[in-house]
């Protein structure tokens, strides 16, 4: 899995919005995901060391949002 971590960094600094409508009705919570992103980060995009449930996690939210385009928010340029 090859994944930016630039812009992982920005999806769970600047998009948290983003991230909470996306867990919204889930039954996932916006700070489990923000954690999976954070672990992955902490650890240089190892990978091996998420477990298969963070993995999961990975896959359902971060990526699907990290592929999305941002939206444009007032007063960004």
């Amino acid at each position: 899995m090859e994944i930016d971590p630039d812009a992982l960094r920005h999806l769970i600094s600047h998009r948290t919005e983003e991230i909470e409508e996306y867990v919204s009705g889930t039954g996932y919570l916006p700070r489990t995901v923000i954690g999976v992103a954070t672990f992955f980060l902490d650890n240089d995009g190892n990978t091996d060391l998420l477990t298969a449930k963070q993995q999961v996690t990975f896959a359902r939210f971060l990526k699907p949002l990290l592929e999305a385009r941002p939206r444009q928010q007032a007063g960004d340029d």
